[in-house]
């Protein structure tokens, strides 16, 4: 029976790897994959969705005002969906991949982070939490050891970013993957150093 799956994991966790082996497999088994992103992410090129170890394929991107089960039924038949960066999918168009699971009995794979820089959800990634059949963390590791929860957001100075929009393109060089101890531990360590400077 068709599922709608969720591996989310933190920056640097092989999110994109994963999606991308996932199709090779599928492929492999002689099965049809729609691969898929949202038009918001363009850090590699409009239609690629590349990973940080050099796997890259071309996608088809959706935008937010298309309905993911129309551009599907316009796509042609396959065998399955796998969707990188689906927390920047629109909650409707969870639902539409929600609705093809269940009315075409196929299986959505859909790759993606759970939060954003300040750890709140990303309204995407709290639809799938709500709607999956299958939730599944994949694991990244902080630098003291512990397991990364928390995509941090960084300056060019390293120091961590508190406010702002909650979609910001980047990668290495603008986010880190930390656990939540770390991260409250550098932030606290900023505002005391702040505080010194003022006083």
């Amino acid at each position: 029976m068709a599922k709608l799956y969720f591996k989310y994991g933190a920056m640097g966790s092989s999110k994109s790897a994963q999606a991308l082996i996932t199709q090779f497999n599928y492929e492999e088994l002689g099965m049809t994959v729609w691969l898929i992103k949202p038009s918001i992410d363009t850090r590699d090129g409009a239609d690629i969705i590349r990973s940080r170890i050099g796997l890259q394929r071309s996608a088809q991107i959706i935008t937010p005002e298309q309905n993911v089960a129309d551009e599907y039924h316009a796509a042609g038949k396959y065998d399955v969906i796998i969707a990188d960066e689906a927390q920047f999918f629109t909650p409707e168009q969870i639902d539409q991949l929600r609705q093809l699971v269940d009315d075409e009995d196929l299986p959505v794979l859909c790759f993606g982070l759970r939060t954003d820089f300040l750890t709140h959800f990303f309204p995407g990634a709290r639809r799938l939490m709500e709607l999956a059949d299958s939730i599944t963390e994949i694991k990244t590791v902080c630098a003291c050891g512990r397991k990364a929860t928390v995509n941090a957001r960084i300056d060019a100075t390293g120091h961590i970013i508190t406010h702002g929009d909650q979609v910001f393109l980047g990668g290495n060089d603008s986010y880190v993957a930390m656990c939540h101890k770390c991260w409250k531990s550098k932030i606290k360590a900023q505002e005391s150093r702040s505080a010194a400077k003022e006083n």
